[in-house]
């Protein structure tokens, strides 16, 4: 990639339209899901949804983590800093995510929890060697993108003896979430959707490469396409997966090339082996609880556990009954399908957590895509 205009390129993109809408078979429809929240976010921002047939449709799926971590987790990290009085230190995104009893991390900190948000993990450490009298807890987030900055100052913890450092660890697993949407019965509450496809993530990708995903083309019959974060990826991507469906292929193809292999990067992947294991079950946001689908720190270095240090206890915490975020997140329902869409819940007051991250369904469509709706 020399220039990133390339990929945002007016032109170009009128010419892939048209290859999708010759592509695209009259007499069908087509149903892909981007799992990717920065895929969603890049679909709304450049009306792609705008340049594609009636007939092929792209579906939301549950690729933003902050939107997929349960009221339960959040519900931890806030009696860290509210109960056990610790420095608790997190990414932005997840500060506005609602909580119980009408809390959130950002509602904890205006109530005396010393809150504070930092933009790695590097960060956290950095704090816990400023405060060595102060016990530092570093809540990680995220799909596999982000755990191995996580397993790097958990390493770097260890070698310099700090005792004041531990890691609240909710880091999550994208096959098993692709595996829960595709099979999983327990979700079925809010119903199923048809799938075609599927638009691989990027960057996780590019930790874990293309081969997780082969299992899913085969055992389930459904094309994946691996496309980067840039508008023209994702129209690129959608026009291989129409090629793919028409021709009753169901592959794993790689468009994002420039970034990822076959077998991703292998020194991370060790890195990640090295200090995490799978956790025997994880609930998700929408996807209910999916065994071993994401990660636990591993025994010997329990010293970093905040979950084992604070004598932490999971409960599970149902979302507010009207927010359809659950429905949202299995792309069985749409943002302006919730009745509180836009209205009770905005970026600026979200009442599910699919309205507070920019990737999430929500945020993205309430920004880019709301006065589409309006007659």
């Amino acid at each position: 990639m020399k220039y990133i205009d390339e990929f945002r390129d007016g032109n170009l993109a009128k010419g892939l339209a048209a290859a999708i809408v010759n592509e695209a078979r009259p007499d069908r429809r087509y149903a892909f899901m981007e799992f990717c929240g920065g895929h969603t976010h890049a679909i709304s921002r450049y009306g792609v949804s705008d340049l594609l047939p009636e007939n092929v449709r792209m579906v939301h799926g549950p690729g933003c983590p902050v939107c997929v971590l349960p009221i339960g987790r959040v519900d931890m990290a806030i009696r860290l800093a509210l109960d056990h009085e610790v420095i608790l230190c997190s990414y932005g995104d997840c500060l506005r995510v609602p909580a119980s009893d009408n809390l959130s991390l950002l509602r904890a900190k205006s109530r005396g929890g010393d809150v504070r948000m930092v933009y790695s993990a590097a960060d956290a450490l950095r704090i816990a060697r400023e405060n060595p009298v102060k016990q530092v807890v570093f809540f990680a987030i995220g799909f596999e993108t982000t755990t191995p900055p996580t397993a790097v100052v958990i390493r770097q913890a260890a070698a310099e003896g700090l005792k004041n450092f531990s890691v609240l660890c909710c880091h999550v697993l994208t096959p098993s979430a692709i595996s829960s949407i595709l099979e999983s019965p327990e979700v079925r509450r809010w119903g199923t959707v048809p799938l075609d496809g599927f638009v691989g993530p990027a960057h996780v990708s590019t930790v874990i490469g293309s081969q997780p995903y082969e299992f899913f083309a085969e055992e389930y019959h459904k094309p994946v396409v691996i496309a980067g974060f840039e508008p023209l990826d994702v129209m690129q991507a959608i026009l291989m997966l129409i090629r793919q469906v028409n021709e009753g292929r169901y592959e794993v193809e790689n468009e994002f090339t420039r970034a990822v292999s076959r077998e991703g990067n292998r020194k991370a992947q060790d890195l990640v082996a090295e200090f995490f294991e799978l956790r025997r079950a994880f609930e998700w946001r929408g996807l209910g609880t999916i065994p071993y689908s994401a990660l636990t720190i591993r025994q010997g270095y329990a010293d970093f556990d905040a979950e084992q240090r604070f004598a932490l206890e999971y409960q599970a915490v149902p979302d507010h009954k009207v927010c359809d975020c659950g429905a949202i997140l299995r792309g069985v329902k749409q943002p302006r399908d919730c009745k509180l869409f836009g209205t009770v819940c905005t970026p600026e007051n979200p009442i599910g957590s699919c309205m507070v991250s920019s990737e999430g369904a929500c945020a993205a469509h309430y920004t880019y895509g709301r006065y589409k709706d309006t007659p």
